[in-house]
């Protein structure tokens, strides 16, 4: 199983007995009190506390890594961006950057190798750190033979406890969503965000089609993938290669695996819509439930925690004397 996004995974840890307002609502005060948090001591902490509540809920670290692993791209980015930007604080390390045509060629053919052997790994992020890090080299200490142009790569040190900061936020977030998605059933989940929803009924606000909207979002997710992942294997099978090609041959490929994308989708959408119809459903009606939530004690203790979590983070925040 490689996409976890919003698909729900059995088990029996304490999550998975949990009301699903509960997780609703304590995902959110939570997320609230990470994005107060400001310093990176308590950052950590968090991340500390998270992976403790995952191990006594029996929640396998390999689940919340599959669920980040779509996101990694954008992490290395935010990273990236912030050390090389963000100029603020004292310089951590600074460096000459020589640009000359033996360091440019040997950096085309880092980039040519690394693109045509990344396939043949495992690890295909640490082989891309790798990568950065002989592109590094490269520039700073191998090629300096008659540069024609120079310049200073500097690291600060604000941007390097920005970026890491950032990044540590968004692995919170994504964890805590995580969690949620494969410990809630899809009806659950319904269930909950309707009730979690009921105070914009004073706005009239249909809540119920937006939580029947949000969870069947989020249940179609790893069913498209899959879709998506099977369409990619028959061609594959075909001689369709999407790692390989020119420019315009994998704009091809692509068209190629969206307009069958686009079927099923429309194909999923109206079986759905057959199926409602024949359960009789009417969009804004009244309607009776067969399974109904019931609150219990560790209910009120996770939303007790939330709370603390959530008052603590207000505290130190605006707190003079921390």
């Amino acid at each position: 199983m490689k996409v976890v996004i919003g698909r729900y995974v059995p088990g029996s840890g304490f999550f998975y007995s949990m009301d699903p307002r509960t997780k609703i609502i304590a995902l959110i005060l939570l997320m609230i009190a990470t994005f107060l948090i400001d310093s990176f001591a308590l950052m950590l902490g968090a991340i500390g506390l998270i992976v403790l509540l995952m191990m006594a809920g029996r929640i396998g670290i390999k689940r919340v890594y599959l669920g980040l692993r779509p996101l990694m791209f954008l992490l290395i980015f935010t990273f990236v961006f912030q050390i090389l930007f963000n100029r603020q604080g004292e310089i951590l390390l600074s460096r000459t950057v020589y640009y000359s045509f033996l360091s440019l060629a040997l950096a085309v053919g880092l980039v040519v190798f690394w693109f045509f052997t990344k396939k043949f790994t495992r690890f295909k992020l640490f082989y891309f750190v790798i990568m950065v890090a002989g592109l590094y080299a490269i520039f700073t200490e191998i090629g300096n033979v008659s540069p024609f142009a120079t310049g200073t790569l500097a690291i600060y040190e604000e941007g390097l406890s920005m970026a890491a900061f950032i990044m540590l936020r968004l692995i919170i977030i994504v964890t805590l969503s995580t969690i949620l998605t494969i410990t809630t059933k899809p009806t659950d989940l319904n269930l909950g965000l309707e009730h979690v929803l009921k105070p914009l009924k004073i706005f009239r606000i249909n809540t119920e089609d937006i939580a029947m909207i949000i969870s069947i979002s989020l249940r179609y997710i790893p069913t498209l993938l899959d879709e998506a992942n099977k369409i990619m294997l028959a061609q594959a099978s075909r001689g369709v290669d999407f790692k390989e090609g020119k420019l315009k041959d994998k704009v091809m490929q692509i068209v190629s695996l969206l307009v069958p994308m686009f079927i099923i989708s429309f194909k999923r959408s109206d079986e759905l819509a057959n199926a409602m119809e024949a359960r009789s459903f009417t969009p804004g009606a009244t309607r009776t439930r067969l399974h109904q939530l019931s609150w219990k004690r560790l209910d009120s203790v996770a939303i007790g925690i939330a709370f603390l979590a959530l008052s603590l983070s207000i505290v130190l925040r605006i707190s003079p004397w921390i």
